[in-house]
């Protein structure tokens, strides 16, 4: 879905999507994955942690399994994770799951990474963690930088020997390679100097969900300026690396951003063409759940979404 950019705002249609925790079981998950294709979203996403602290006590299932699954349900809709992180994932069993992910949807699969964060993930597996609990973030970032590198170079179907300081690769070649050449598309998160770089040089796609530690804890208007300061420090990084910053893709993941973003289709219409000023050329909408983070109201997300697009 394309949605509709208000009269005065800038003129490039903005593409919508949804997020959905991956909390839903069985065919009750299978329906929601199949009815944001129907009612026309471009893409849809979902968390990759071990546990989510603002979802527990409840169901919570692995990511690249459950979209294995949506894969198999749905035909047209772009897939991801919303993002898999070198928190406790190896980036070559990560490249061959994707790999075969991009198989099984046809070429929809798209990468949604990030360095990952002090939390749950590291928490859970404690010294077994491939970051490890505490680690600084100079480390942190160091580990994703390595971590993207090292996927790219396996989905692009490349012989990887690697003995790095974080991961290690011996003669590992992926076949047959990705459906979508010359690898699936990778959307890269960031806020950091060292991250946005990494998403100049090897993103299909730049996410933000503002300021990190504290996503959905400003007011509006200086949220909206937090997202306009960050798109001018991912210009800045496409000069410093040679790209042009209109060639990447840049999404925002509004339900992290604003209160009630779809509490009617005048306030996503609005919300929209905001964005699109700012310079995003998508906009992720978290799926209503009936209770916690991201409550909201079935009936008025489908009909803001449509109506967005009208």
């Amino acid at each position: 879905m394309d949605a509709r950019v208000p009269a005065g705002h800038a003129l490039s249609p903005v593409r919508l999507g949804a997020l959905i925790l991956p909390e839903h079981p069985g065919p009750n998950g299978n329906e929601i994955w199949q009815r944001v294709e129907q009612l026309g979203l471009r893409h849809a996403w979902t968390y990759d942690h071990l546990h989510w602290r603002p979802a527990s006590g409840g169901p919570w299932f692995d990511a690249l399994t459950t979209l294995t699954g949506a894969a198999c349900v749905t035909r047209r809709i772009a897939l991801g994770t919303l993002v898999a992180s070198p928190s406790f994932r190896h980036p070559l069993t990560t490249a061959s799951q994707v790999m075969t992910l991009d198989h099984l949807s046809g070429g929809r699969f798209i990468l949604g990474v990030g360095s990952g964060a002090p939390g749950p993930d590291t928490e859970a597996l404690g010294k077994q963690a491939l970051g490890g609990p505490g680690s600084p973030a100079a480390e942190r970032a160091e580990r994703f930088a390595e971590f993207v590198a090292l996927t790219d170079a396996a989905l692009r179907g490349r012989t990887v020997d690697h003995h790095g300081r974080h991961f290690t690769a011996t003669g590992v070649r992926l076949r047959p390679g990705c459906v979508q050449q010359p690898r699936v598309p990778f959307a890269v998160a960031a806020a950091g100097p060292r991250g946005m770089r990494l998403a100049a040089e090897y993103g299909e796609y730049w996410v933000t969900i503002g300021r990190p530690r504290d996503p959905g804890g400003q007011p509006e208007a200086a949220a909206l300026g937090t997202l306009r300061a960050q798109l001018d420090r991912l210009s800045a990084a496409c000069l410093d690396t040679g790209r042009d910053p209109a060639d990447l893709r840049k999404l925002v993941q509004l339900s992290r951003i604003v209160a009630d973003p779809y509490s009617s289709p005048e306030r996503l219409r609005d919300l929209v063409g905001r964005c699109a000023d700012l310079g995003f050329t998508d906009i992720v909408l978290a799926y209503p759940r009936r209770t916690g983070i991201f409550a909201g109201d079935l009936d008025s997300f489908e009909r803001a979404v449509t109506t967005c697009s009208d």
